[in-house]
C-alpha cells in the first residue's frame, strides 16, 4: 500500500489550505484512492492509494504549487483498514511519517521511505528530480505537455493553444517533457515492485503481527509514528 502525507508549508502565516486541497487530491487519485485524503493533525493531510503512477502524478502537481511538503510511504498496513484514513496504522503509515519529515528539507519538497532502503533511495532520487523539474518548468511548457499527455498531437495541441506546431515542439523540448515522462515511468516501476514486495493487500492479511514485522523499516529511516492528533 502507498500512503501520502502532505504538510502545508509556512502554515502559521498562510491561510489554511487543507479543506480545499483534500477534494482536489481525491479527484486526482480517482479509482486508485483506497481511503480518502483527510486532515490528520493541524495542517497535514493523508490518503491511502494503490497505484504508484497515480501517486507520482499527484506528487508532481503538489510540487508545482510549492505549498506542501510531500511524504510517500510504501509498505504494509494493519488490517482491517479503518474507514477513517487518520485512524490507519502500520509500517506504510510510519514510512510516510518519516518521509514527510524529511521532505521539509529535501529537493523538490518530497521524500520516499520503504523497508527496502536501497530501492527507496533510488526511487526517491528520481522523484525528487521530477518534482524539482516540475517546479522549474514554465507554464507554457506545462500546458503543451498536458495536452500531449491527453493524447493530442503536437499539431492539435498547437491549435488548442493558438500557436504553431513548431512552438509546441520547442516548449516540450525546453520543458524536457518526453524525458521526464520516461523517468516517471521508471520511478513508478520501482515503487510498484516495492509495493508488491512490502505492501500487503487489506484482504490478504491473516496475521497482522507477522505482516507488520516482515515490513519493518530500518531504524535510521523510521519516523516518530506520531499518533492521531499529536502535532
Amino acid at each position: 500500500m502507498i500512503i501520502m502525507t502532505l504538510d502545508q508549508k509556512d502554515s502559521r502565516r498562510q491561510p489554511d489550505l487543507v479543506n480545499r486541497v483534500v477534494a482536489e487530491l481525491d479527484a486526482m487519485a480517482g479509482p486508485h484512492l483506497v481511503r480518502r485524503f483527510q486532515r490528520t493533525a493541524g495542517d497535514e493531510v493523508q490518503g491511502v492509494l494503490d497505484d504508484a503512477q497515480t501517486v507520482l502524478e499527484i506528487a508532481l502537481a503538489v510540487a508545482r504549487t510549492e505549498q506542501w511538503s510531500t511524504g510517500i510511504g510504501i509498505g504494509a498496513v494493519r488490517t482491517p483498514l479503518p474507514e477513517e484514513t487518520r485512524a490507519g496504522s502500520g509500517p506504510a503509515f510510519e514510512a510516510a511519517r518519516d518521509a514527510v519529515t524529511r521532505a521539509k528539507r529535501a529537493s523538490g519538497g518530497v521524500a520516499l521511505t520503504a523497508s527496502d532502503a536501497e530501492a527507496a533511495e533510488q526511487a526517491e532520487a528520481l522523484v525528487q528530480l521530477l518534482c524539482e523539474l516540475e517546479r522549474r518548468r514554465t507554464d507554457s511548457s506545462q500546458e503543451a505537455g498536458k495536452l500531449v499527455d491527453e493524447g493530442l498531437s503536437q499539431s492539435a495541441a498547437a491549435e488548442e493553444l493558438g500557436t504553431s506546431q513548431q512552438a509546441v515542439s520547442r516548449r516540450l523540448q525546453r520543458g524536457l517533457w518526453t524525458e521526464t515522462r520516461r523517468v516517471l515511468s521508471v520511478a513508478a516501476g520501482i515503487m510498484k515492485d516495492m509495493d508488491a514486495t512490502d505492501g500487503v493487500d487489506v484482504t490478504d492479511v491473516t496475521d497482522v503481527t507477522d505482516a507488520t514485522d516482515a515490513a519493518d523499516i530500518p531504524e535510521d529511516r523510521v519516523g516518530d509514528g506520531r499518533p492521531e492528533g499529536e502535532a
